[in-house]
């Protein structure tokens, strides 16, 4: 299990009021993320340190964490969609924010309506681009994406060599960033790391010099080599593992607690929930909880007879989750829990410190990035630390 570094307070109840119609709650501690910030604008060296808010960043709130992150130093901000562009437009006026999905057709007047930095991926993106900028007859910003392995997004060699023998498209708009981006960053061992930054140093000599960026989360801890003139860091900013096996330096930003909706004798044999995939052993009182798969607890989660799962927590004692997570609910052992603790409208921490975002995901079979992005909006979302 991955912890922060020294103790932690780990209450299972949410520190401040929520209404009493509340069936779960999301507490994002802000003050961890801008302290994740800080760290990782310290280790980005002279490279300036950007923030990742694509997915509403990455389930947590795009306003809050806008402000939260610009309070901290953050100016530069990266976003999936135009309409996520907008969103953080109105919360931070004088950001700069580069669009990843690039340009989309005829939809230049709303980057340039919110003063919104496409990521051009391919030639046609250019083209279109400097058409506009021509038209309007102003040289816009915008971002060049070439592709240095990942094969998804990204200017292919044959384009970016046509690009660069076109200095009339290029001569349009201003050139704020060149950018790529790594396929195994996670892996901080894997070849294909240092493959595509050299890739990328040879790419990007074609183009006429401009700020550079390479690195996101996992590509910031591979060292300076990798850092340029940017570094877009994503999941470690809300506490996410940026490598696989290795320990986690972050704060923890996100814990997520659930209320007990009713407590029940079982008898030896007998199943809990769906499938009947699980049957208790011995006389068990189990805990009907008021989180599923609706709200981001993903079903991968379910617990068979004879399997290790998660582990919640009420207080200190520790909650074994049984049984198969379904849309609303899942279910918790709290039979070696005192009854006036385990008892309805109880809060059960299902993620924290104890818990974590990876912890989870590790036993699910998936990444920190998933579970995050799909926290649904039922959940009830406190901020603390919103004072700077």
């Amino acid at each position: 299990m991955s912890r922060d570094a020294g103790p932690v307070a780990v209450p299972t109840y949410p520190r401040v009021p929520v209404p009493l119609s509340a069936r779960a709650v999301l507490t994002v501690d802000l003050h961890a993320l801008r302290a994740n910030w800080a760290r990782l604008n310290q280790a980005s060296g002279r490279a300036e340190c950007a923030g990742v808010l694509k997915a509403d960043a990455y389930g947590l709130g795009l306003a809050p964490i806008a402000k939260a992150l610009t309070s901290e130093g953050c100016k530069t901000f990266f976003v999936a969609s135009v309409d996520e562009g907008r969103a953080a437009r109105e919360v931070q006026p004088g950001a700069t924010i580069y669009v990843l999905d690039g340009l989309l057709p005829g939809a230049e007047p709303h980057y340039a309506g919110f003063d919104l930095r496409p990521v051009l991926a391919s030639l046609p993106e250019v083209r279109d681009w400097a058409a506009y900028c021509r038209a309007r007859g102003r040289r816009m910003a915008a971002a060049i994406h070439i592709d240095t392995g990942l094969n998804r997004l990204g200017m292919p060699e044959s384009e970016l060599e046509e690009l660069a023998a076109s200095p009339e498209l290029l001569s349009a708009f201003e050139t704020t960033l060149v950018m790529s981006h790594l396929a195994c960053a996670d892996h901080a061992e894997d070849p294909m790391n240092e493959r595509q930054r050299l890739r990328f140093e040879a790419l990007r000599a074609k183009l006429p010099p401009a700020p550079a960026s390479l690195a996101n989360s996992g590509g910031l801890f591979l060292g300076q080599p990798y850092h340029f003139d940017l570094v877009r860091p994503g999941i470690a900013l809300y506490g996410g593992r940026a490598h696989e096996n290795k320990p986690n330096p972050m704060q923890t930003v996100v814990r997520l607690a659930a209320k007990i909706l009713q407590v029940r004798e079982v008898s030896p044999g007998q199943s809990i929930g769906y499938g009947a995939t699980y049957k208790v052993a011995k006389p068990s009182r189990i805990a009907t909880i008021a989180v599923g798969y609706a709200d981001g607890f993903l079903r991968a989660l379910s617990v068979a007879t004879g399997e290790a799962g998660p582990v919640g927590y009420i207080g200190d004692y520790p909650v074994p989750i049984v049984g198969r997570v379904s849309m609303d609910f899942i279910t918790a052992d709290v039979t070696e829990v005192p009854p006036e603790l385990a008892r309805r409208g109880a809060w059960v921490e299902v993620m924290g410190h104890r818990v974590t975002v990876d912890d989870l995901t590790d036993r699910a079979g998936t990444i920190g990035y998933e579970l995050l992005s799909r926290l649904g909006q039922r959940v009830y979302r406190v901020y603390e630390g919103t004072g700077v």
